[in-house]
């Protein structure tokens, strides 16, 4: 998979994009990276990529000349099918499931907002999806892009190693995930849970399952409703709120 992403700070992107997960996509060639400066397709000798909003107001908006231009010249270097993606306060708040679908995408281009935000004519003709990670405001798109990014490189096949380790994280399956433990089983009197240390394989899924829907009823039982439930589970949801 191929990543454009066009902003104001590439350095910001240095120290994520060089560790862990994402570091060892790319070392594998699952993943490509590639950093713009918006300001390298500034046409003056400022690098100048955003003037005062028409109208009157505080703030500047960046011009829709510059990201045209940068989006324009990026994409005759891309073969096959590109997806543009700005990151903004207003767009359709990020989830699991956005992940998955961009993780098919060919190649993506991550556009960065800042200052005031876009020229409105960018989200009318120069993008296909507009993602915020939720509902507050931060100084750029920047973090939004690192979000993403990482979300769908654990989503490309081969970056994990397993597949069963993605099946498993919380909101993979439209739930939150089970408790974990690891050694000592007993520390200052605080016990793993006897079902673990069993053996019995069976019985360990089924008291993980029950967890999720424990955990996700607890925490955040609005994603129950679109969470795909088998009739068990239903069954079991019945229990854990009467025990509740």
């Amino acid at each position: 998979m191929r990543v454009d992403i066009v902003t104001l700070f590439p350095s910001m992107f240095v120290g994520p994009f060089g560790e862990s997960i994402i570091k060892r996509a790319q070392e594998k060639g699952i993943l490509r990276i590639n950093l713009h400066n918006l300001r390298c397709f500034a046409f003056d000798r400022y690098h100048s990529v955003d003037d005062a909003p028409f109208g009157g107001g505080v703030g500047m908006v960046m011009k829709i000349e510059i990201i045209y231009r940068a989006l324009k010249q990026i994409k005759e270097k891309i073969k096959g099918t590109v997806k543009v993606v700005l990151l903004s306060p207003q767009g359709r708040k990020f989830t699991q499931d956005m992940a998955k679908k961009l993780a098919q995408v060919e190649n993506l281009i991550l556009l960065c907002g800042h200052y005031e935000g876009v020229d409105e004519r960018v989200r009318e003709y120069l993008i296909d999806e507009e993602i915020s990670i939720g509902d507050y405001v931060l100084s750029g798109g920047e973090l939004p892009a690192m979000v993403v990014v990482d979300a769908v490189t654990r989503m490309l096949p081969g970056v994990l190693g397993s597949e069963d380790s993605v099946k498993e994280d919380s909101f993979y399956q439209g739930l939150l995930d089970y408790p974990q433990y690891t050694r000592p089983a007993d520390f200052m009197g605080w016990k793993v849970p006897a079902v673990l240390l069993s053996g019995n394989h069976q019985e360990i899924k089924r008291w993980r399952r029950k967890k999720m829907l424990e955990k996700t009823l607890k925490k955040r039982p609005d994603l129950l409703k679109e969470a795909n439930l088998t009739p068990e589970d239903k069954e079991w949801l019945r229990e854990i709120k009467t025990q509740l």
